[in-house]
């Protein structure tokens, strides 16, 4: 095996205010972005820092962004929450470079959906279940990233 290297990954939303900034601070070292442009510059909801927290997530410091072009050739991987996410990133991914977009729950073994909800128009419990759902996949896409890429 090659020797460790950080391995880059990006969490991609509709807004990134809700699903992808909950994954970037479950797995803190990441960076996260939206599909859209709606929320540039905003904190993540306060409905997603109010879960997060309660687990002891902090989502401090985040602001939504855009995904940019770049983003494909910066990332290792760039993963969509749902499929009309993945849907979307795919239309804007440059040629040859398609390998990197992924939908978060396809490393989990067996999960029982596949697709992460996005919790925006539902109550506050939708936040709790997302958080389930985001931290059984960065388990598994740890684990991931530990059997491929690094000497661990």
């Amino acid at each position: 095996m090659g020797e460790n290297r950080v391995v880059g990954v990006l969490f991609v939303c509709s807004g990134n205010i809700c699903r992808s900034p909950s994954a970037e601070g479950v797995f803190r070292s990441i960076d996260s972005a939206g599909l859209g442009g709606w929320h540039v510059g905003e904190m993540p909801d306060p409905r997603a820092r109010a879960a997060a927290r309660k687990r002891g997530i902090h989502l401090s410091g985040q602001e939504a962004r855009k995904v940019v072009e770049a983003d494909f050739g910066g990332f290792d991987y760039v993963i969509g929450m749902d499929r009309k996410n993945r849907t979307g990133l795919l239309g804007k991914c440059p040629a040859g470079q398609e390998d990197r977009v992924h939908l978060f729950l396809d490393f989990v073994s067996g999960a029982e959906t596949a697709e992460i909800p996005d919790p925006y128009y539902d109550g506050d419990d939708g936040f709790g279940r997302v958080l389930d759902l985001i931290e059984a996949a960065s388990r598994a896409l740890h684990v991931h990233i530990r059997q491929n890429h690094l000497n661990t």
